[in-house]
């Protein structure tokens, strides 16, 4: 069964005292585009995160965001950069040296010197592992959804490829005397315009219009994409771009019989063939 690119999933980590969440935002696209928001210190995982994503999902816009917080119930620690603090002791020393009427420093002021104090985001590096663990789980969760999207789209399509076959079974009976039904219209026409001819002429005349009118071929090519659109829909590999092609012929061939009918049945059921087509149209647009 094919697979929608539409859909949405998510995944959740704790790697203590951090809570990871993975959110993955899937639109149609023509080819695979896969955009990343993760914190500066995990950017260096995106070439693995794009190999991860690309062995699993192969169509469709792909945004993923990576968000870290403290786990719930975790106190908001910071660690104390004892190496800074050494550093910060000394330069004090060599200034009250310099100035022995100099106050030392309060426990605020140091605490608010730059790099004295670590807050736990900056640890955040060392959640390389949790990180990919998680993401592969929500691309996971991402292709079920897809799948679900997907069976829903081609029961759809199978639907729509019922009722056109129905408009054919109710088109092929009106097409059997319509060619004979507009001859002997244009016959009466001209025999109430009292227009006089020769009867050979006449007849090459109707003949030509009558094959110019002729729809056979278009209802049996309508026929034959309506089954192949049938036998695509059961295929496991991504079938988008196939669909979307037939679906672009079915559209042609059904102008082109609206075209060429004159009937007031006929161009009736034109008009359903071609809306039944504009709304598969618009399905397979989402199929990867």
């Amino acid at each position: 069964m094919p697979n929608s690119m539409t859909g949405f999933a998510t995944a959740e980590a704790v790697s203590t005292p951090f809570l990871l969440n993975w959110e993955i935002r899937s639109v149609n696209h023509r080819f695979l585009d896969l955009s990343f928001r993760v914190p500066e210190e995990l950017r260096q995982l995106e070439p693995d995160l794009r190999t991860a994503a690309a062995a699993v999902l192969s169509r469709g816009k792909i945004d993923c965001t990576l968000k870290i917080s403290l786990a719930a119930g975790t106190p908001a620690r910071a660690d104390v950069d004892t190496q800074a603090i050494a550093q910060l002791k000394a330069l004090q020393a060599r200034l009250c040296a310099e100035f022995p009427a100099a106050q030392a420093l309060s426990i605020a002021e140091v605490l608010r010197w730059p790099g004295v104090v670590r807050e736990p985001e900056q640890r955040i590096a060392s959640l390389a592992e949790p990180a990919q663990t998680s993401f592969a789980a929500a691309v996971e969760a991402l292709h079920r959804a897809r799948e679900r999207e997907g069976s829903r789209i081609a029961e759809f399509l199978a639907q729509r490829c019922t009722s056109l076959g129905g408009l054919v079974s109710t088109l092929r009976p009106l097409l059997a005397g319509a060619q004979e039904r507009h001859r002997q219209k244009l016959r009466d026409r001209l025999t109430r315009l009292d227009v006089q001819g020769q009867p050979e002429r006449l007849e090459q005349e109707l003949a030509l219009i009558a094959q110019r009118m002729d729809v056979t071929e278009e209802i049996d090519r309508i026929e034959s994409h309506v089954a192949e659109i049938r036998d695509v829909l059961e295929r496991t590999e991504p079938i988008g771009r196939r669909l979307d092609f037939l679906v672009q012929e079915l559209n042609r061939e059904a102008n082109t019989f609206a075209s060429k009918t004159q009937e007031e049945e006929l161009t009736r059921l034109a008009v359903e063939f071609k809306v039944l087509i504009e709304q598969m149209r618009e399905q397979v647009q989402n199929l990867e």
